[in-house]
């Protein structure tokens, strides 16, 4: 009689080779990514504000400014995020969907005229949070290339699975990166607008991954092995961002704006992934598997073992630089331009790991490109507003698909001392994703495309 054996594997067992985790390259990319959240405002002209200001997010692009603000204001957003996923595998596509509600940003500008006959006439304080990016995703797809790896029961050693009948895989993330950021501004004779501020960054990310391999031997026996990885990271990080807008007239000006490298000191590390032995003790305890008839399948789950581990990164400076043509209160148009430097990324440890990982930034990633436009247009108290925005991958190899654009359009009304503001924002981009994250095994990825579509709205007040 045919049979089929359970392998139900808890850890990463020793195929750590095959990890479905992201890598360490790839952790470095995302806790670098900024996904733009900010004032509904601010999102419905894609972000691009580093030579306008005045808007409460605008300073988190360059902290000039502030200044530009007259008077002294504050801000809350409400933010929908709604992201589609398209998961396809060797011509096998399944679609998912995540949402995800949160307080994107809130925060204020507190704006003073000097005190005193000076060049200097205007000075501001700001203080912002804001989420920079939310990882609350999950996707799943199944299909078949062919090839078996886990291809061995521990119960029955003498025969091989290489058969590979089909692999299901399905990925599961939480948590988010967020800012807090404290600045100051000032601005000399109306023209000269310039700021720093101080930047604390704070992630936290989990994932899970389950990845079934239903194999088959030469007689027609069925291995359903089964692969479950955990890991979760958190750090704290700091940032230091200056720049300055110049009013060259009253229709032109432009602007430049750097913020450092992120330095996160302690970044920790808790997952079950391991590297271990199966004539181990704790061999017992990490593994169930079980015969069992194709009518009565069932896995065997038992305890799982995690270990902790401790790393410093630093993540890429960013250099924007900006321009705005402004028509008198009637609309205006800005845009954007921003360079990244992933190939920067470092690991700072001694870890062989992480030298590889480094190694890879060097060879593998680039200086990447972001371009923002936006526009606003006012009739009497309400305003008209939309943006294209363009992200480059970072990936030397990524195609043209890859890279992230997208849309966004928004409505304002100002009531006086009150304003309210809606956005609307679409992105969409593909990102290859490795079931098997090891140069040794011939698999394709999955092309996952992600449709990501967001609506925000902010009451500001002003005194």
């Amino acid at each position: 009689m045919k049979r089929i054996l359970t392998f139900a594997i808890l850890i990463a067992s020793t195929f750590t080779a095959f990890s479905q985790s992201l890598n360490y390259n790839d952790l470095g990319v995302l806790f670098s990514k900024d996904d733009n959240y900010g004032t509904a405002r601010y999102e419905a002209m894609s972000g691009a504000f580093g030579a306008l200001g005045g808007d409460i997010s605008a300073f988190g692009i360059n902290p000039a400014g502030s200044a530009v603000a007259k008077k002294s204001i504050f801000s809350a957003t409400l933010n929908n995020r709604n992201t589609e996923f398209s998961a396809n595998y060797y011509g096998n596509t399944v679609n998912s969907e995540s949402d995800f509600f949160n307080i994107s940003q809130a925060g204020g500008i507190l704006s003073f005229d000097s005190a005193y006959n000076s060049d200097w006439n205007r000075f501001a304080l700001s203080f912002n949070y804001r989420i920079k990016s939310d990882f609350e995703n999950a996707f799943s797809t199944r299909g078949n290339s062919g090839q078996a790896l886990f291809n061995e029961h521990p119960d029955d050693t003498s025969n091989q699975f290489n058969n590979g009948q089909e692999q299901r895989f399905t990925n599961t993330t939480r948590g988010e990166s967020s800012i807090l950021e404290m600045g100051f501004s000032a601005v000399h004779q109306n023209k000269l607008f310039a700021g720093a501020s101080l930047k604390f960054h704070s992630f936290s990310f989990g994932q899970i991954t389950r990845l079934r391999e239903i194999n088959q031997d030469n007689s027609g026996n069925t291995l359903d092995a089964l692969n479950i990885q955990d890991s979760y990271f958190e750090g704290n990080g700091i940032s230091l961002s200056a720049g300055f807008i110049y009013k060259v007239n009253q229709a032109f000006r432009f602007g430049l704006a750097y913020e450092t490298p992120t330095w996160y000191t302690e970044v920790f590390e808790e997952s079950n992934l391991d590297v271990f032995d199966p004539n181990d003790a704790r061999y017992d305890d990490w593994l169930g598997y079980t015969d069992i008839s194709a009518s009565n399948q069932t896995d065997i789950n038992s305890g799982e073992v995690f270990n902790a581990n401790v790393f410093k990164l630093r993540t890429p400076s960013r250099l924007t630089a900006s321009a705005a043509l402004v028509f008198g209160k009637q609309g205006l148009i800005s845009a954007d331009y921003t360079y990244k430097n992933y190939s920067g990324t470092k690991y700072q440890e001694n870890d062989e790991v992480f030298i590889n990982a480094n190694q890879n930034f060097n060879t593998d990633f680039k200086n990447a490109h972001a371009i923002n436009i936006g526009t606003e247009w006012r009739f009497d108290k309400m305003s008209i507003r939309g943006g294209y925005h363009f992200e480059e991958s970072p990936f030397k190899n990524a195609l043209d698909r890859d890279h992230v654009k997208g849309y966004s359009l928004g409505l304002g009304y100002n009531f006086g001392s009150m304003k309210f503001d809606l956005a609307y924002k679409k992105s969409e981009n593909n990102s290859p994703y490795n079931i098997y994250n090891s140069p040794n095994v011939n698999v394709n990825p999955i092309e996952l495309n992600n449709n990501t579509s967001r609506i925000s709205g902010t009451i500001t007040f002003s005194l």
